[in-house]
């Protein structure tokens, strides 16, 4: 598996964070939040909280954006978070409108409690798509619980009928809690669309 440590479990997904860095993830945009999160990385952060603060980092804002280039409106259409939910992991694919599925979490009644949000009402996703653990699931159980709700490889193969180059160039995986999310997701498809062997014209 390339060194991935499919066991890896965060000791918990609800320790204490810095208010910037709990405003920019109420942010549901994906690329204001990536300019949001550059911007903190940068030590810029005067020119952060203005943006948090003006008008134009609103919900309604960004959407108006789509009119200027689609990729503005990935994310925006994503349910808002319940009270004390935090955001486990999220992947971002290049469609026309750069759509966002999203893995929430929150503890309630001393579990952790899941579900598998995306932008169209749970229309894209299967079931099971809610799910409880008494701790932080493994890197292996997280990405096996978000790839059955929401079938990243029936989307790739949709678009590109098993093409490895262009599906890996297609989606990003995110996750603060699991560094290795993204580089998992990729091995997965890179052993779902294996590339054709090079057959040697003088064997034919």
């Amino acid at each position: 598996m390339g060194g991935i440590n499919l066991e890896y479990k965060p000791k918990t997904y609800f320790g204490p964070q810095s208010l910037l860095k709990y405003r920019i993830e109420q942010v549901k945009g994906a690329v204001v939040r990536e300019k949001l999160g550059m911007l903190l990385n940068e030590g810029r952060i005067r020119e952060l909280e203005t943006l948090l603060d003006s008008e134009d980092i609103s919900t309604a804002s960004i959407k108006s954006l789509g009119s200027m280039h689609p990729m503005f409106m990935g994310g925006n259409y994503l349910p808002d978070m319940d009270d004390g939910e935090v955001e486990v992991a999220r992947i971002e694919i290049s469609s026309t409108t750069y759509d966002v599925t999203c893995l929430f979490a929150k503890m309630e009644n001393g579990k952790i409690s899941y579900r598998i949000v995306d932008e169209y009402d749970g229309d894209t996703l299967s079931w099971p798509r809610q799910t409880t653990t008494d701790d932080p699931m493994t890197l292996k159980e997280m990405t096996d619980f978000f790839l059955q709700a929401w079938p990243l490889m029936d989307v790739l193969e949709m678009n590109f009928e098993g093409e490895l180059e262009p599906s890996l160039d297609f989606f990003i995986a995110k996750s603060k809690f699991y560094p290795d999310f993204d580089g998992l997701c990729r091995e997965r498809v890179t052993d779902a669309f294996p590339e054709p062997e090079i057959v040697d014209e003088g064997e034919l």
